[in-house]
């Protein structure tokens, strides 16, 4: 990791998709693993399958938001003193631009805004093309933990 880092802790793609998306949890039943963590973002990856598709066999609109809240929370509780704080989801947007009907989705979550109550992720989900399918902004509240 870059000296230059948002990241408060040291953290690994494999420490991420064995401590936080774990077993009985929404991330982990969507298939959702993170699959590359630079010095200012994290990217997970989600596949479109039977679990993350509608009706008429293209990815669920809401499974987007649950792959782009799920990849910023991460990286937003990373970016917090872990210690005292935590964070939870305050909002989230979504544009769909382009369905997808298989393969994997990719989202790329970018701080826009780390604030000490706050913060605003940028999420940009991208299918195995590259092309873009989903731009999502994610708000999530820094919260003191209680003694």
């Amino acid at each position: 990791m870059a000296d230059s880092s948002i990241f408060t802790v040291p953290v690994t793609v494999e420490d991420i998709n064995t401590t936080q998306i774990i077993e009985g949890q929404m991330a982990r039943h969507l298939g959702i693993e993170m699959t590359e963590i630079g010095p200012d973002y994290m990217i997970a990856r989600m596949p479109v399958d039977h679990r993350t598709i509608q009706r008429i066999g293209i990815m669920h609109g809401g499974a987007s938001l649950a792959l782009a809240e799920t990849v910023g929370s991460i990286a937003a509780s990373y970016c917090i003193d872990r210690e005292n704080c935590f964070i939870v989801g305050q909002e989230i947007n979504a544009n769909h631009i382009r369905s997808v009907r298989e393969g994997f989705v990719h989202a790329k979550a970018t701080p826009l805004h780390l604030g000490r109550s706050s913060h605003v992720w940028d999420i940009k989900i991208t299918n195995d093309e590259g092309k873009l399918v989903c731009v999502s902004r994610f708000t999530a509240a820094v919260l003191k933990k209680q003694t």
